[in-house]
């Protein structure tokens, strides 16, 4: 993968209820990422991203989610959404990040 610039690596940042009170009370902040990044690469990624904040990422979790498969809208192909890859960062203490 080219990690070169950490937009190939980090996607988005995933706003859903849960991640709002994860970000709010735990410090966690959950984003969309390359299905080929690993671990150390996603921690360089938000580093950089939000290096005039200067934070400093903990640790990170990552999932891999397998792309849905339905019937295309009356054709009856079966089609395929694509996988991807959903990371939750941990800040140390006091860092935030503001994404909106």
């Amino acid at each position: 993968m080219k990690a070169d610039h950490p937009y190939y690596v980090i996607k988005a940042p995933l706003l859903s209820e849960e991640s709002t009170r994860q970000s709010e009370s735990s410090n966690k902040y959950t984003f969309k990422v390359d299905p080929r990044a690993n671990k150390r690469q996603i921690k360089e990624a938000v580093e950089q991203l939000y290096s005039k904040s200067n934070i400093k990422v903990v640790s990170v979790n990552t999932m891999n989610y397998m792309g849905k498969v339905g019937m295309r809208r009356g054709r009856g192909i079966a089609g395929r959404r694509p996988n991807w890859k959903k990371a939750i960062v941990t800040l140390r203490q006091g860092d935030t990040i503001e994404l909106i």
